[in-house]
């Protein structure tokens, strides 16, 4: 085979849907929607309507959430028709292996590496800080040399509660998944419980002169707040990566993802309108948006609640991104793209490459300042769902692939304007993200072409 159709080979449609046989499906329609809600619905929903309220696009940060929503739900619609036409473990991974080719696989599952392992290492700190601050109320303190990443100059060596919380999770998604997802629904349905105890008692204290002006930075306020929010629906493409272990695929996953994506637009406005009509929108550009507001209304009680809250929020979105990057890890190894070693199941489960994952997050989390790299994580996302929007095309043109579950509507205008959407947040993005990036991509073709070029099944 010549090197541009090997790289350009595509996975075949009945090996790829038959190799996860080992797996056990036991994941019903509630758990991918607790999977999705989980890593959509973190510490964000506290933080983010206030100051995006605050700097750009005031009181109609609600509109925002709705506008990114619907811009979100093209790529989710997307989504939902691959997970139906194609159950196998991988996500975009193996969507773009069969539909595009390997290479184009490859690069994806690069980029949701290096997307699910960051955002979990960072969001493992943050836990660390939320629970230090709680426990702070009780008298009881972190010592600081266990309380950050290495720097001897700050007299910080590991952050030992983000290391912890990542190996605690390991182990959890170690005993299965149905073990796994008891833990996370009962997380999931404390941080809505909190999140509507903060609506419901928010109600009582509404001031409606604070939503005037309604819009102060005009239209272009909103939609720009709609840009800037649309990073707050990520993670509901984690929910697809569970296809090999979902009771009945075709029709629980499109349900999964795109019940997560209502959801989660109901709580992201309904905070945003209690927000702005608890504080004026002026006030909010603080690091605690809605512990301040409490403050205001002379609710301070409910703050620590709010604490509960974020520390379950995240919780429960590592939880999900752990288990994603693992299945993803998983895929890649099996499809011989990394050492088959990642690709081996044992009663069941990943194990190898769940404990993989796991380690190296920790160690990020634990041990490695993590400030400038956040941002890689928007960016692959963005080419995932850029890829898989595009991907639709192909995929209805494939003949050996006959869904017969989801399918996108309006197609194929819908798949395309997802597409350019997805482009143009890509260009918001600052060039130091675009430089990092092109050192990630390019370190990932050198593995590509030095291992999995050489190793794959294909």
């Amino acid at each position: 085979m010549s090197f541009w159709k090997r790289i350009f080979a595509k996975a075949d449609v009945k090996a790829a849907t038959n190799a996860d046989h080992q797996l056990i499906r036991s994941l019903k329609t509630r758990d991918l929607i607790a999977l999705g809600i989980g890593a959509v619905i973190g510490t964000g929903i506290f933080i983010l309507p206030g100051t995006v309220a605050a700097t750009t696009a005031g009181p109609g940060i609600s509109v925002s959430f709705i506008l990114a929503a619907i811009v979100c739900s093209l790529a989710a619609m997307c989504y939902a028709e691959f997970s139906s036409a194609l159950p196998v473990a991988g996500s975009a991974y193996a969507y773009g292996n069969i539909v595009f080719g390997q290479i184009v696989g490859w690069i994806i599952g690069w980029a949701l590496i290096l997307e699910y392992m960051l955002a979990v290492a960072a969001v493992s700190t943050g836990f660390s800080g939320y629970f230090a601050s709680l426990i702070s109320g009780f008298g009881l303190h972190i010592p600081k040399a266990l309380s950050g990443a290495f720097n001897p100059a700050q007299g910080t060596y590991v952050n030992l509660v983000a290391v912890l919380v990542v190996l605690v999770i390991g182990i959890l998604l170690s005993r299965g998944m149905r073990t796994s997802m008891v833990v996370s629904r009962v997380m999931v349905l404390v941080k809505i419980a909190i999140i509507i105890l903060f609506v419901v008692v928010g109600l009582f204290f509404i001031k409606p002169m604070n939503w005037h002006p309604f819009t102060p930075f005009g239209l272009k306020g909103v939609l720009a707040g709609a840009a800037t929010v649309f990073f707050a629906y990520l993670g509901f493409d984690a929910v697809s990566a569970s296809a090999p272990e979902v009771v009945k695929p075709q029709k629980t996953l499109p349900r999964g993802i795109i019940g997560t994506l209502i959801i989660a637009t109901i709580l992201y406005v309904a905070v945003a309108i209690v927000l702005t009509g608890l504080v004026s929108y002026t006030k909010l550009d603080v690091a605690n948006p809605v512990s301040f507001a409490l403050d205001m209304i002379h609710q301070p009680q409910l703050a620590g609640v709010i604490a509960i809250g974020a520390l379950a929020g995240m919780f429960t979105m590592m939880l999900t991104m752990i288990y994603s990057s693992s299945r993803l890890v998983y895929a890649i190894g099996r499809d011989g793209l990394l050492p088959n070693w990642f690709g081996h199941v044992t009663n069941g489960l990943p194990e190898h490459s769940l404990w993989t994952v796991t380690i190296i997050i920790a160690i990020m989390g634990g041990f490695i300042p993590l400030d400038q790299l956040v941002n890689l994580v928007n960016i692959g996302t963005l080419i995932a769902f850029a890829f898989v929007s595009i991907g639709i095309i192909p995929l209805r043109r494939h003949k050996d692939i006959d869904n017969q579950g989801f399918k996108v509507p309006g197609y194929p205008v819908v798949p395309i304007l997802s597409f350019i959407f997805c482009l143009i947040f890509m260009t918001q993005l600052s060039v130091e993200t675009w430089m990092m990036s092109g050192i990630w991509f390019a370190f990932g073709l050198i593995v590509y072409f030095a291992y999995g070029y050489r190793h794959s099944a294909k």
